[in-house]
């Protein structure tokens, strides 16, 4: 199985996925990161509830564009920070969740900051040591 979430729907991407391992089955859901953690939670029970389990979540959601502040950070780090709150409660071994892997896709910049891009710089270092705190 493979869930897509994104705020885009693109069927031509999903149908050539689907071309690539016949055997897989391909599901897409409209998500936007930048919702309340609430909403996130509502969604991944629809599909806990149809899959039962998931095993990786990748955490790629970005966008690089210092003059949108809000939003930069918004989907850059607190979608991020929501999503894997999120997934935790349905994972967390200590409930007799079954445990995951969570994949956050960061940036260089998360590590040596650019001066052209700011607060892309400070998103990224944001996932960065989010990430690291959650290890």
């Amino acid at each position: 199985n493979l869930v897509i979430l994104d705020r885009i729907d693109n069927p031509a991407a999903i149908a050539e996925l689907k071309a690539i391992n016949p055997k897989v089955t391909v599901t897409f859901y409209p998500y936007d990161v930048t919702v309340p953690l609430a909403e996130t939670t509502k969604l991944l029970k629809t599909i806990f509830a149809q899959l039962k389990t998931v095993d990786v979540l990748i955490n790629g959601a970005g966008i690089l564009d210092d003059h949108q502040i809000e939003r930069t950070i918004a989907v850059n780090f607190t979608g991020l920070v929501n999503t894997t709150t999120a997934i935790l409660d349905f994972w967390d071994k200590r409930k007799g969740g079954p445990g995951g892997v969570i994949c956050n896709i960061g940036s260089v910049t998360g590590f040596n900051a650019i001066y052209q891009v700011p607060v892309y710089s400070a998103s990224k270092a944001a996932v960065v040591s989010f990430t690291q705190s959650i290890a």
